[in-house]
């Protein structure tokens, strides 16, 4: 302890050096988890010779960078405290318990992303990350969690604690009929396209059925169920029937389509392509005039989207934003080209056709750039 007593005197540096060496003894690392310098209280934290004493001071420290080292340091040991029954194991148990609870949302994130994917760590404990309200830590264990089984899954979209619940559920691999069944029915409108973009997800055909039917109001869910790896042939049908025009060919690419359909949809793209020309000659029209309102006026009229949202779009001052509305609108790359130039895009940013003339972004890009929209006012 006499060595403790001068280095409680030394410098910062030195006391920290002395905390985090892998050779100090426990008495001493136990001693300086009262250090009155955070520092060396989170060097004494991160220290895997720190004994469980030292951590139950520590998992109470008012500094939060403290309790983070020490998550970051006991959560890959969270099995231990759930298989063994000794004392040490009991007080590990004791610490994570502190640490679950933590008011700091970085140290329960930490403890989160350090216990997610072990297959033994308490259920106890997984169970009550992923309840928690904040995204950062019940992301990892929602996410990756194989303790998480499909009773939990389908409790968490019943009664989901916070906003995001539902959204992560869907989108964790390999969820099963119950749980994509629950998705479906609860009216949450992102985790219902979080499940149709989900491609592991087992989803019953009478539920895509009427996910399809009611995908003619729904966008987002369009395109995810466009992308589905596997549809049945009477959801393929009646999705050719609502598809928004800028979809039409992301279907028509699929290989899976039932006979007939691909020549319905190619007459349906000519049709559309036919409508959409004298739409989009009256926008390069605007474009190479430099009549900006007008130009933003015919894009609102030929997406669908408020003239408001259009112009909140434009002022993002984004070109894939710009391109990906030109797709909506169902007008070609080189015409988005020009559209992005009169919207004040610069040169060198342009998003340029490709060597075909065809779009550079692919159409799962594009259709992202259109749903960050739905958070623009209009």
């Amino acid at each position: 302890m006499s060595a403790a007593l001068r280095n409680r005197h030394g410098s910062t540096t030195a006391r920290a050096a002395i905390a985090g060496a892998a050779d100090t003894s426990p008495e001493l690392l136990t001693y300086l988890a009262g250090d009155a310098s955070g520092a060396v209280r989170a060097a004494v934290a991160a220290n895997p010779a720190t004994p469980p004493q030292a951590g139950l001071l520590l998992a109470e420290d008012p500094d939060p960078a403290v309790r983070l080292a020490l998550a970051r340091r006991l959560g890959p040991r969270a099995p231990e405290s759930a298989a063994q029954a000794d004392r040490r194991a009991r007080m590990l148990a004791a610490i994570l318990g502190r640490l679950v609870e933590d008011a700091a949302a970085e140290v329960r994130a930490a403890l989160s992303d350090a216990v997610a994917g072990l297959p033994d760590a308490p259920r106890a404990l997984i169970l009550r990350l992923a309840r928690d309200a904040e995204l950062p830590v019940a992301e990892p264990v929602l996410r990756l969690s194989p303790l998480l089984t499909e009773d939990d899954l389908a409790g968490l979209v019943a009664d989901p604690p916070a906003p995001f619940t539902r959204r992560l559920v869907a989108a964790r691999p390999d969820i099963g009929e119950a749980v994509a069944e629950a998705v479906a029915a609860s009216a949450d409108r992102p985790a219902i396209t979080a499940l149709l973009s989900n491609p592991s997800a087992a989803i019953r055909e009478a539920t895509l059925d009427r996910l399809v039917a009611a995908a003619a109001e729904e966008p987002a869910w369009q395109a995810a169920l466009a992308r589905r790896p596997r549809l049945p042939p009477k959801a393929t049908r009646a999705l050719g029937a609502i598809l928004a025009a800028h979809l039409l060919e992301v279907l028509a690419a699929r290989p899976d389509l039932p006979e007939g359909l691909a020549c319905t949809l190619q007459a349906r793209i000519a049709e559309r392509l036919e409508a959409v020309a004298p739409v989009q000659a009256s926008a390069l029209e605007a474009a190479r005039a430099g009549d900006r309102p007008a130009l933003m006026g015919v894009l609102a009229a030929a997406t669908g989207m408020t003239l408001p949202r259009i112009e909140a779009a434009v002022a993002m001052r984004s070109p894939r934003v710009i391109v990906a509305i030109c797709w909506r609108a169902g007008w070609s790359a080189a015409a988005a080209e020009e559209v992005q130039a009169a919207l004040g895009v610069p040169r060198a940013r342009i998003v340029r056709a490709n060597v075909e003339g065809s779009w550079t972004l692919s159409p799962s890009e594009l259709q992202w750039q259109l749903e960050l929209l739905e958070d623009l006012p209009g």
